[in-house]
């Protein structure tokens, strides 16, 4: 290519996306993307939703780091609706735990739950009440953050497959598919492909893996447009309104190769029968199903940073099923850390648990 770049992102999901755009204001950056549209496996396919109260501290930290962005986006990406973790008789002791770790949250008897959400059966007893959160347009998330990068310079190429990554004297060589690039910085924010970029970097991987999450839309009602997100506080299931329907999940966590995900008969089963265990609720019939992977890190918190083990090779992977609604705040560390600037209270103190080399 005869263009000269800074810094290569390989990947244009939301975690590729947001640190190009936000990389590309002080560096020339090429973004690449193995299929022909963005965001087409994890980002296309997220629950579409921002809990601050989902996820370890690190990544809770890091989504309310977001708050701002979403609420100031110039078209509105986030439309308020609560966070409801229930439990039964037999999950106090997960309830309390939740609790004590975010006392913040509103602890709700079966009375006031169901008020909620009327369909709730009364073997659910208790359930934690979190009133920052709300649907999020993942397409408009991800659109402004390329047409962002974009006005900045920033050059995306689809259809661009790495097929191998070598360096020499600093400079990065890429090459594969329509592609054949020098870099001086890699960014590797391929999703469930990272290890496997860091392979062909000759690293060894750090565990990252892949797994799968099921999702289906039912026919909804439409007193139930304002029920709130609701989560079984083990994570066995989850359910919110969505367009006039009700997307359901079994909150399954599969291990998987990288791949195109696709859901299966049987998590689908186990998704509505988790749900009909503790709800009301009629399901005649599924209107669309689809899954997606979340690729985790072995201790579940994000990985950014550069690797020790190679001059110029940068982590922004890890995000399992956090990465639409923690977005702004990792591309913002990630910028801080890739262009080596000073870093605020927050972003310091996350330094070492985001840190590749604690994976090492």
């Amino acid at each position: 290519m005869a263009d000269r770049y800074d810094i290569a992102v390989i990947g244009a999901g939301i975690a590729g996306a947001s640190i190009a755009a936000e990389l590309s204001l002080d560096c020339r950056v090429l973004l690449l993307e193995r299929e022909q549209y963005p965001g087409v496996h994890a980002t296309g396919r997220s629950a579409a939703y921002y809990a601050p109260a989902y996820g370890n501290d690190v990544v809770r930290q890091l989504t309310k780091a977001s708050h701002d962005y979403f609420r100031q986006a110039e078209v509105p990406v986030l439309r308020e609706r609560p966070a409801l973790f229930i439990g039964t008789k037999t999950q106090s002791d997960s309830i309390a735990a939740m609790r004590l770790e975010q006392p913040d949250l509103k602890l709700l008897s079966f009375a006031e739950l169901s008020k909620l959400v009327p369909a709730l059966k009364p073997n659910v007893t208790s359930g934690l009440l979190d009133s920052i959160g709300g649907d999020l347009d993942v397409d408009a998330i991800l659109q402004g953050y390329l047409r962002t990068f974009k006005a900045r310079g920033g050059h995306t190429l689809y259809n661009a497959e790495v097929a191998a990554l070598e360096t020499q004297n600093g400079v990065w060589h890429l090459t594969g598919r329509n592609l054949d690039v020098r870099v001086p910085t890699v960014i590797n924010a391929a999703g469930a492909w990272a290890d496997l970029i860091a392979g062909m970097a000759g690293l060894e991987p750090l565990g990252l893996e892949p797994k799968r999450r099921t999702a289906v839309l039912v026919d909804g009602d439409d007193a139930w447009a304002d029920w709130p997100l609701t989560i079984d506080i083990d994570e066995g299931f989850y359910f919110k309104p969505d367009a006039g329907q009700l997307l359901i999940s079994p909150a399954d966590e599969t291990p998987s190769d990288p791949c195109d995900a696709q859901a299966e008969e049987l998590d689908i089963a186990i998704a509505i029968d988790r749900v009909q265990q503790i709800a009301n609720i009629p399901i005649r019939r599924v209107n669309h199903k689809w899954a997606g992977l979340r690729t985790f890190a072995p201790d579940k918190s994000f990985i950014i940073g550069f690797d020790p083990r190679a001059t110029g090779f940068f982590w922004c992977a890890g995000q399992g099923g956090y990465g639409v609604q923690s977005a702004p705040g990792v591309a913002g560390l990630g910028k801080q850390l890739c262009l080596q600037e000073s870093l605020d209270v927050t972003n310091l103190s996350l330094v070492d648990r985001v840190a590749p080399d604690r994976l090492i």
